[in-house]
């Protein structure tokens, strides 16, 4: 994705950098595969605000993914590459021989007119997916399931790939993209090769306007608010109150360890992220 940049006529065009979306085939969702999009304005049922920062931003219709891909032995043709607005990456369209159509997460290197294929008997080939068993050790994988089944739950955002590091005793060894290193059943499936838009982190989006179009309301610090609305307002000056940094729900912000490690999901954890980063 080569990534566009402007001539800087106003000082906010200065540094913008966009994606020229050379890459798409067509700007028209498959319709039957869209619903449109309710805002929340982060409230809930009631009209309480429950996450802060949320509000206004583009219309969007929501694309329904195949995360689950169990169209098992049944081929499938690439039939575009298309912008998906509720996520970074971008989205194929698949016909398959059956005569259905679904959207997939679109991997580096798959091209219009390239075939896909699921289940234990595809080839690994990027955009196949298939049980972790099947996978040779090594291979570059994304869309990861947790549970059998259940559908693809991690690696899923823009230039995400995991690596299939070994497997055991009915488990897979996969090294995550944070660095963490974690067992999966063998028998969840993966899909190979990693997700397109590999660039969509060194965007520059260069003005506050974007991120409005985003659905991203501004930050406003804690400590420039009353005492009455955050735990670091009032007093004098950039005084936090005596308080160490937190959130306005009183969570602390630095250091406090928040991960249950009673979850069932603990004991799957070989290496930490903290530890990988050396942190």
């Amino acid at each position: 994705m080569p990534v566009k940049s402007y001539k800087p006529y106003t000082p906010s065009r200065r540094n913008m950098t966009s994606a020229d979306y050379s890459e798409l085939t067509t700007d028209r969702p498959e319709k039957r595969l869209t619903v449109g999009l309710r805002k929340s304005g982060g409230r809930n049922n009631t009209g309480m605000l429950m996450v802060r920062h949320i509000g206004g931003g583009h219309k969007q219709s929501y694309r329904f993914i195949d995360f689950k891909r169990d169209k098992v032995g049944v081929p499938g043709t690439v039939a575009t590459i298309e912008y998906d607005p509720n996520r970074s990456a971008r989205i194929s369209l698949v016909h398959y021989a059956d005569g259905d159509k679904r959207y997939i997460l679109h991997p580096v290197g798959l091209k219009v007119g390239d075939s896909v294929m699921s289940g234990p008997e595809a080839d690994i080939k990027t955009g196949n997916s298939l049980p972790l068993v099947k996978i040779p050790d090594g291979t570059f994988i994304h869309n990861l399931e947790l549970l059998p089944g259940k559908g693809g739950q991690l690696v899923r955002s823009a230039g995400g790939q995991a690596q299939l590091l070994g497997k055991d005793a009915g488990f897979a060894h996969v090294k995550l993209p944070s660095g963490e290193i974690r067992i999966v059943p063998s028998n969840c499936t993966a899909t190979i090769g990693q997700v397109s838009n590999i660039e969509h982190d060194s965007l520059n989006l260069g003005k506050a306007g974007r991120t409005r179009h985003r659905g991203v309301k501004p930050t406003v610090r804690g400590t420039a608010m009353n005492a009455v609305d955050h735990p670091h307002g009032g007093g004098r000056g950039k005084s936090k109150g005596g308080n160490h940094p937190r959130s306005p729900g009183n969570q602390l912000a630095k250091g406090k360890k928040t991960r249950n490690k009673k979850k069932v999901w603990g004991w799957m954890i070989v290496q930490d992220r903290r530890r990988a980063q050396g942190g």
